[in-house]
């Protein structure tokens, strides 16, 4: 992922979406309603309808739309500014417009949009100082007055009621250790939003936190930057709002846990550690390795190999979306992982056989502890050497007690205080071996066979949540090995398979799927369920038609 951005019935009938939170933006057809007004459809399906081609890496990322006006705004990483395209006819997008904000920052992140009003999350130029939302009218592209925020605004989205607006401030340091390394706090912006005039900021930041690293480590979160205290460690990802609009569930990716704000009074309530899931149990495997084509050896071929394996996963999660089953509070994450791993001054990414040099403890891993080093085996997965803190998964004599993989391979769902009721377990790896238009565990980049089975495999990144009837559905979107799968989640304790569309043709087509944008019929141009994807390696901003059977 690159960290700069991110992202039907009839026109008579209303479809009740829950919760509508795409990697990176927000739109204003967020609705809670607690009674169905449209039919519960028997099955649904993609269709890929329309497409707009940035023709260029990075051009498609974060988007969101504006009913109104039926313009879509896409985040365009390639030149850190918004491109606006007339989604009137949906099946032929066409840019109008440019939003170029130079004079403001060094680049949009994200994008999200509320009857009109258009906010963008717009860094510094120096990404590690304070960075910038702008406020634009839709119709006309004004800016209509900005208001600064934390560093390296990200995701930001708008309460349901459009009062508020929520910004995730990563806060990401320019280096480690030093001598012009600068690590600000992550901190979350809650704006509280003035169309006539200008808008005010308070700041949910994590102060309260410093001191209390040891405290925090010790319930799970990870706090493990070089030099960094708990409010510079921590990075706010992504933002899911309750129904009430009250309360804000925060992913901080890299430190593998969900914070909670109450928005009214702009604090942190709570950090809560998401824990780690177990890949050595059947439906919950793995493909580990770009060579496990042989038995025990350094040399061997790709191959489908998805089994258990004796790896803990650090859930990591992306994005965030928020649904309502019988009154409770459903989150639901994409597990992507992130590494620390581009950092000057420190790299937490290395591969088991290079971390476990001495050995693999056989008290933990078995007799056969040795071959689990072979390159066919785990020899290559990327793990990382600082689980928490200090903390290396070695024991007294250097042997690898724990191994810790990046991400979970899966979507998960979480109670509203952060207990984990599902996981899809293996199943993401396990619906993509069958592609006929794409290589298994390909990257967004190559097509090439296993290519990211030692790293994080297909990376589940983007999810929004739509419900029709008595049906809540979600889309997941995949960055490695693209495309978007879909889950019935009504039963938020059994999820079922829905469908799964990859409009990707190897090295071609719709590639690194960033941010999802659900539109509801009552708003969209065509009077259709819309899924509006952008695929940030592409360039390209895709138009998935729902096409509902009843």
């Amino acid at each position: 992922m690159l960290k700069s951005g991110r992202r039907h019935l009839m026109a008579s009938l209303i479809i009740p979406i829950s919760i509508l939170s795409g990697c990176g933006g927000s739109n204003d057809e967020v609705k809670e309603t607690t009674t169905p007004v449209a039919p519960t459809p028997v099955s649904m399906t993609l269709e890929k309808i329309g497409s707009y081609d940035g023709v260029a890496l990075g051009a498609a990322e974060i988007t969101a739309f504006d009913p109104a006006s039926k313009r879509l705004f896409v985040v365009n990483g390639a030149n850190g500014s918004v491109d606006v395209l007339d989604l009137t006819n949906p099946t032929t997008p066409k840019l109008i417009s440019t939003i170029n904000v130079s004079s403001l920052g060094g680049g949009v992140n994200s994008v999200a949009v509320h009857d009109g009003l258009v906010a963008l999350a717009i860094e510094a130029k120096q990404k590690t100082s304070p960075g910038v939302v702008a406020f634009y009218n839709a119709a006309d592209l004004k800016l209509l007055h900005s208001v600064t925020v934390g560093a390296l605004p990200d995701m930001l989205t708008f309460t349901s009621d459009g009062k508020s607006l929520l910004v995730a401030n990563e806060g990401e340091p320019n280096s480690y250790g030093l001598a012009d390394s600068v690590d600000p706090e992550g901190s979350i912006s809650v704006i509280t939003v003035n169309r006539s005039g200008t808008s005010t900021v308070s700041t949910a930041d994590f102060k309260a936190y410093i001191g209390k690293e040891a405290e925090l480590r010790s319930s799970g979160v990870r706090i493990y930057g070089p030099g960094a205290n708990a409010a510079q460690d921590i990075e706010p990802e992504y933002i899911a709002i309750s129904a009430d609009n009250k309360t804000a569930y925060v992913t901080l990716q890299e430190n593998n846990a969900i914070a909670i704000v109450d928005i009214a009074t702009a604090k942190v309530t709570a950090i809560k550690p998401l824990g780690f899931k177990n890949h050595n149990v059947a439906g919950a495997g793995l493909d580990a390795s770009d060579e496990d084509g042989g038995t025990n050896t350094n040399s061997g071929t790709p191959a489908i190999k998805i089994v258990p394996q004796p790896v803990k996963g650090m859930y990591l999660p992306d994005a965030i979306a928020r649904y309502t089953i019988n009154g409770s509070t459903y989150l639901i994450t994409a597990n992507e992982g992130d590494a620390r791993a581009d950092w000057p001054g420190f790299n937490e990414e290395t591969r088991v056989a290079t971390h476990c040099k001495l050995g693999l403890d056989p008290a933990i891993f078995g007799s056969d502890a040795a071959n689990w080093l072979f390159d066919s085996n785990l020899g290559r997965l990327r793990i990382t050497t600082t689980p928490n803190g200090g903390s290396a998964g070695k024991n007294a004599a250097g042997l690898c007690t724990d191994l810790y993989a990046f991400g979970a391979r899966s979507f998960s769902i979480w109670s509203s205080d952060i207990v984990r009721v599902y996981d899809s377990g293996d199943e993401l790896e396990q619906r993509t071996k069958a592609l006929n238009n794409v290589a298994f565990n390909a990257s967004h980049d190559n097509n090439t066979l296993d290519g990211r089975s030692a790293s994080k495999g297909p990376e589940p990144e983007g999810v929004v949540v739509g419900t029709f009837g008595n049906k809540t559905y979600a889309f997941i979107g995949m960055e490695r090995v693209g495309g978007v799968i879909v889950y019935d989640v009504s039963n938020p304790n059994a999820p079922s398979y829905v469908t799964y569309l990859n409009t990707r043709n190897a090295l071609t087509g719709d590639r690194g799927p960033e941010g999802l944008t659900l539109i509801a019929a009552d708003k969209s141009p065509n009077s259709k369920p819309l899924l509006i994807v952008g695929n940030e390696v592409s360039g390209t901003t895709a138009v998935y038609q729902l096409n509902l059977t009843y």
